[in-house]
């Protein structure tokens, strides 16, 4: 008997269906020589303190750092939980083989490992790694099942993520729990959480410390288009108003007039965080609705594995593209051009090296018109990328207009799409950063001159926005540095804070235990937030550099270039010196919204 095990009950009744196993048990589905199991998320978890001496249940300074000599894995404390472990365990006692079905991912290797590990399995473990869940994908994951051991490197990386998570989290929260919170609750210190807040409280900051400072734009007017001064703004008021007095009566002659034909490449594909950017800025949903509604769409067959951080294709994806693009028959006006003729196959989209684990989210050539409203809205970002990918580039005429009056210079430039390509599938998409709003031009030529309307305006600098949703998740994507290039963008999501699968739920942390809110899209930071932030002077707990350092490491585990007792090494000496800094502070006591810490 083959005992397949799935990270959710209906995942396993898609694999059974495939497999042909039809009679329902209690926890599991029996048939044609297999058994088809699951778990619910985390059926186990690491052990907690108390789990490894009783009197660590109540939080005391003398016990930090607490560092066990071996971390344990146990059943969580539910009895569903320890209901639905037991089937598992006695499937997996009287099984010939074990199939690993979990989400093809790092969270999903941990969860069915570790219950593996609670059930002290010793079976022989093959390993189904699918993008979709489609019929044909989980058909073909069943003819090229893995060995077990190919991932062990990926497990490894999942378990020194939980562990440091545990190290860092136990350990940082009882201390400063314990030596700033005043009695009065508990302040969360955690490896991701804390320098993502530190993000949102740094520009917070910078806002409320911003001094503005006046500058001065000369503009003119000249056959009804606005020409801005070519040097830019005027820090001094005095000379502003020289360049204006010097072009007062004196016509505006045009001196260059350059048009260049130029073309604009499709947006990327989606990876998770583009999406919950997007989707954010789009329809204001926030990081956790957005990977709950692409969960949702994985799990009904509409879309491909969403947890991802990649927003490649790899090439065998491409001989499927036409049964793809012929499967969403909704879209028939935008694929039915495509059909027949030889499809684009641009590196920007298809390239292996790009890809690990997963490639990007793309529709999967199933459709099926049982969508919520919200799912619709996310599935047509998903189907219009992708259908974009293979239509040709944008075609543009971009005109540079230069001219002068006395010796000042000014300029103006503007667009005009000649033949819009992919853009038929965005018409007046306001969303579309490659739509930079340059105006259409009339016609210009070089000599010619006239009366123009010059203006001079007075404004201010203005201090840097408030994080929204959409730029908190690009600025842990890149370590807190504003990053505008895709290519570069790119290059730094392996030094990112968090993980793709994590960062909607890390936002929404810090929701709940009232370290930010939202205000309309922006997010601001509470006072506890900002205290809590002030009073930990450890730049190793509130860097978004150094976590991204430290995430780097963890990829590196996983790509089995950077051992994990290593890691573990470093884990627990950042630890100890957290602990030593801590306990010799000095800060003030703050106040946490949170419940009241164990009492000694």
């Amino acid at each position: 008997m083959i005992v397949c095990i799935a990270e959710k009950p209906s995942v396993a009744r898609d694999i059974a269906a495939v497999l042909g196993a039809t009679k329902r048990k209690d926890g599991y589905i029996e048939g044609n020589g297999y058994c088809v199991t699951w778990t619910y998320g985390h059926l186990c978890s690491l052990k907690e303190p108390h789990d490894y001496d009783s009197s660590l249940k109540a939080w005391r300074m003398g016990d930090i750092p607490i560092i066990p000599e071996k971390f344990g894995i146990k059943v969580m404390e539910d009895e569903g939980v320890k209901k639905q472990f037991a089937v598992i365990e006695k499937l997996f006692n009287e099984a010939d083989e074990i199939v690993n079905c979990g989400d093809a991912g790092q969270e999903g290797e941990v969860i069915q490992r570790w219950v593996m590990q609670c059930a002290k399995c010793r079976k022989p473990v093959k390993r189904l790694w699918i993008s979709s869940l489609t019929e044909e994908a989980i058909r073909e994951g069943f003819n090229n099942l893995y060995d077990a051991s190919k991932f062990d490197s990926l497990y490894a990386a999942g378990c020194a993520r939980a562990i440091g998570d545990w190290l860092l989290g136990i350990n940082a929260t009882r201390l400063y729990t314990i030596k700033f919170a005043n009695g009065k609750g508990v302040l969360s210190v955690g490896r991701v959480q804390t320098p993502t807040l530190a993000l949102v409280v740094k520009r917070q900051k910078e806002i409320e410390n911003f001094v503005p400072q006046p500058y001065w734009e000369l503009k003119t007017l000249y056959r009804d288009v606005t020409f801005s001064v070519k040097q830019g703004r005027f820090d001094k008021k005095e000379d502003a108003e020289k360049a204006l007095s010097e072009i007062e009566g004196k016509p505006f002659e045009v001196t260059s007039v350059e048009t260049k034909d130029g073309k604009e490449s499709c947006p990327k594909l989606f990876d998770l965080t583009s999406l919950q950017v997007e989707c954010n800025k789009r329809f204001g949903y926030s990081a956790e609705q957005t990977l709950k509604i692409i969960q949702s769409l994985y799990e009904k067959k509409l879309t491909t594995y969403p947890r991802v951080d990649t927003t490649f294709l790899p090439n065998d994806i491409y001989p499927k593209v036409p049964q793809i693009l012929a499967g969403i028959t909704p879209y028939k006006k935008f694929t039915e051009p495509l059909m027949g003729k030889k499809l684009r196959k641009q590196t920007s989209v298809f390239n292996d090296k790009k890809v690990t684990d997963h490639h990007a989210i793309i529709p999967t050539g199933k459709f099926f018109n049982n969508f919520t409203p919200e799912e619709k809205w996310v599935y047509d970002l998903v189907t219009r990328r992708f259908i974009a990918a293979f239509y040709p580039d944008c075609k543009v005429a971009n005109t540079v207009v230069e001219g002068k009056s006395a010796d000042v210079e000014f300029r103006v430039s503007g667009k005009v799409i000649l033949e819009p390509g992919w853009r038929v599938l965005f018409p007046n998409d306001k969303n579309d950063k490659k739509d930079d709003g340059d105006a259409v031009l009339p016609p210009f030529e070089k000599g010619e001159s006239g009366p123009h309307s010059p203006s001079l305006a007075e404004k201010m600098t203005q201090p840097p926005k408030y994080y929204t949703e959409a730029s908190l998740l690009r600025a842990m994507e890149t370590a807190g540095k504003t990053v505008e290039d895709d290519e570069l963008r790119d290059l730094m999501k392996e030094n990112g804070i968090g993980r793709p699968s994590t960062r909607a739920a890390i936002i929404e942390t810090l929701f709940k235990r009232n370290y930010i809110v939202r205000d309309k899209k922006r997010i601001l930071a509470t006072q506890t937030g900002i205290e809590l932030i002030d009073t930990i002077e450890n730049e190793l707990l509130k860097s978004a550099t150094l976590t991204g350092m430290w995430e780097k490491k963890m990829r590196d585990i996983e790509h089995g270039t950077y051992s994990m007792e290593t890691f573990m090494g470093e884990l627990k000496d950042m630890v100890r010196e957290v602990t030593s800094a801590v306990k010799a502070s000095k800060g003030k006591a703050i106040i946490s919204s949170q419940e009241a810490p164990p009492k000694k």
